[in-house]
């Protein structure tokens, strides 16, 4: 099997964990950079995140440059209340020996798009504001960009963040507007999809809590913030498990059999609403009369993902 090449745009936090793993780990994958972005936590522990991941899979020297520290418009919003102080479970991990690179993100991710013309997939798990600043800088970007795969915005359904939005939309609506107008070849992983197919309940993490590899301990100690707040805050739902949104996007980017069901349509943002800022619009009856521009995933196989993640922590 070919080697897929990835550049994954992260705001490290959590289940961006999970997904860098994937990514650094699976077979036949090359991860030539990653990209951070503030959003689930300020800019500085997001990148301090991502290096510490490197560390932790043995693939310290994947350069990780940082990249924009708010959106585009107004005051950035975070997510420590969910994921922990740190973003990893509260576990305060050390500083990894690993520093970033001092080549600004937006500016890295034109470079290697130029350099793997044709062959890069890049995994946006973050606010968009980072491709958004890279499309300013070359317009032509999603020509150069093999797909884009997005863990963003909710296909008609309750958001995470607002009853309308998604946290990553919600963020930087205004990035994600322009990133789905520019003409990349775009899958979206919206959020409801990680609620139906990318959840897994307590009973369904019981192989990986009897684990016991380095890997899963990892895993559990990262996420443990999440489950908490899934099992106990009124925002979470009462779920007592892990959401998976970012590393179910990775996992099908991997493996495209994943995707179990998808649809071309429009999809747009809202940016001014004041009840449904950050709301993406999904035109599946065409009503617009505008052009499809996303292949967004409706259904994935959650077992088939079950069993992958198992792989991935029990190396």
């Amino acid at each position: 099997m070919a080697v897929q090449r990835f550049l994954i745009d992260t705001d490290t936090a959590g289940d961006d964990v999970t997904s860098l793993l994937f990514g650094l780990l699976w077979p036949n994958s090359s991860v030539e950079a990653i990209t951070v972005c503030a959003g689930n936590l300020h800019l500085e522990q997001c990148v301090e995140n991502a290096l510490y991941t490197l560390e932790v899979a043995g693939k310290a020297g994947i350069p990780v440059y940082p990249g924009a520290s708010k959106p585009l418009v107004g005051k950035l919003v975070t997510a420590a209340y969910v994921h922990g102080e740190d973003g990893m479970g509260n576990s305060f991990f050390p500083k990894a020996r690993q520093r970033p690179e001092s080549l600004f993100a937006p500016t890295a991710i034109v470079e290697l798009a130029n350099r793997w013309a044709g062959e890069l997939q890049i995994i946006a798990q973050a606010p968009l504001t980072n491709l958004a600043l890279a499309l300013a800088q070359d317009p032509n970007l999603p020509h150069k960009v093999k797909k884009l795969w997005i863990m963003g915005g909710t296909n008609h359904a309750l958001g995470n963040i607002t009853p309308a939005a998604e946290f990553n939309f919600y963020v930087d609506p205004e990035a994600a507007k322009e990133v789905l107008q520019a003409g990349f070849e775009v899958v979206l992983s919206p959020w409801d999809l990680a609620v139906s197919d990318g959840f897994l309940t307590r009973e369904e993490l019981e192989p990986i809590l009897s684990l016991d590899t380095s890997l899963s301990r990892f895993y559990l100690a990262v996420n443990r913030a999440a489950w908490e707040f899934n099992r106990s805050h009124p925002e979470g739902g009462g779920l007592d498990g892990i959401t998976h949104p970012d590393s179910l996007t990775m996992a099908m980017a991997l493996q495209p059999e994943l995707i179990g069901q998808s649809s071309r349509h429009h999809v747009d943002v809202e940016c001014c609403g004041e009840l449904t800022r950050g709301y993406s619009l999904v035109d599946r009856l065409g009503i617009l009369g505008r052009p499809a521009n996303a292949e967004v995933v409706l259904r994935a196989d959650k077992m088939a993902f079950r069993e992958m993640l198992i792989k991935l922590l029990g190396r």
